[in-house]
């Protein structure tokens, strides 16, 4: 053999061995999915977050051609669920839908918290958001957020039901409570449906709850609605005034719903479920079934999704850090 045919079978080898390296990656990402995914919403079934993740999750699945299971990981503000996928392999094959509270509020209220999201979670796309009612019982005097907050600050101290600590919906009302000038006290609740009850039955004065839940609790005359903190009225419940109509403008928090998978799962993945994510959420029909829900569907890229949630979880941590809250 030559010297110049052994360079060019070093060569050639060279080349071969560096594709070699590069096949399985490329090759992974391009079968993805081979087999059925786990979405994990850290919500019981029949609550807001389990509505976003069977309606995407049903849409995504079909697109992806893979068997799509939902897994309700419930408790602690949605913390189970994402320790679960934050400590999964990051494989894209189990995924999270996360809200405000176990993402962006979750580090800020808690030190002992299981997981980061900023180091161990990724977030792929921002499918919805939904905003806040502020809800009274129906046996409640007050009719408008003036009035409420007149009573409340005639009161030593208000209760305000929550679904949890740390959740948008308690501090919200630690808020809403210093821009009108009244105490509040926070009554947590494990369960959703805990919480309702406690509404319905006065065991409360009031409570932030999503537009998807205080729809159908104020149109089955269960409760009665006072506000929305979106910037506008909701079509579902157009009788109901926003905040700032009501003269308190800085009442402007919501929930948002990401779609996350652990940290380090490979590039090309992520991509695919942005971009089958987005495809799945702006369906017609799943479009149709979450508005009916109460929620606002967007559908963003993974750039843009990332970039919110290090805005909020800044934004969040200003407000846990103004009320001196501290979980554990």
């Amino acid at each position: 053999m030559t010297f110049r045919s052994s360079r060019r079978h070093c060569l050639l080898g060279g080349l071969g061995l560096a594709a070699a390296a590069i096949a399985p990656s490329a090759a992974f990402a391009q079968a993805f999915p081979s087999r059925s995914l786990r979405l994990a919403v850290g919500f019981a079934p029949g609550t807001g977050p389990d509505v976003v993740a069977r309606t995407l999750g049903q849409r995504l699945g079909d697109l992806l051609q893979q068997p799509l299971v939902i897994e309700n990981r419930a408790g602690a503000g949605g913390q189970i669920a994402a320790q679960f996928v934050a400590k999964s392999p990051p494989d894209g094959y189990t995924l999270l839908i996360a809200d405000v509270s176990a993402i962006s509020i979750a580090p800020a209220a808690f030190s002992r918290l299981g997981y980061d999201p900023a180091k161990e979670l990724v977030a792929v796309s921002e499918v919805v958001r939904t905003d806040f009612i502020l809800v009274v019982p129906n046996q409640s005097p007050a009719r408008t957020v003036a009035e409420f907050a007149r009573l409340a600050a005639s009161r030593e101290k208000t209760n305000f039901g929550t679904f949890g600590a740390g959740t948008p919906g308690h501090f919200g009302a630690e808020m809403f409570a210093e821009q009108a000038g009244f105490k509040v006290e926070p009554v947590h609740y494990r369960a959703t449906g805990d919480a309702v009850s406690a509404i319905i039955a006065g065991d409360v004065q009031g409570a932030f709850v999503s537009t998807a839940l205080a729809t159908a609790q104020v149109k089955g005359g269960k409760m009665r609605a006072l506000a929305t903190t979106a910037p506008q009225r909701s079509p579902l419940l157009p009788e109901v005034p926003t905040f700032a109509e009501s003269g308190f403008p800085k009442a402007d928090f919501s929930a948002w719903f990401v779609l996350f998978v652990p940290a380090g799962t490979p590039p090309g993945v992520i991509a695919t479920l942005n971009e089958q994510a987005i495809a799945a959420v702006r369906t017609p029909d799943v479009r149709r079934r979450l508005e009916e829900a109460g929620f606002s569907v967007l559908g963003t890229r993974q750039a843009e999704a990332a970039r919110m949630v290090v805005d909020e979880t800044a934004k969040w941590k200003k407000v846990v850090a103004a009320t001196g809250f501290k979980g554990d």
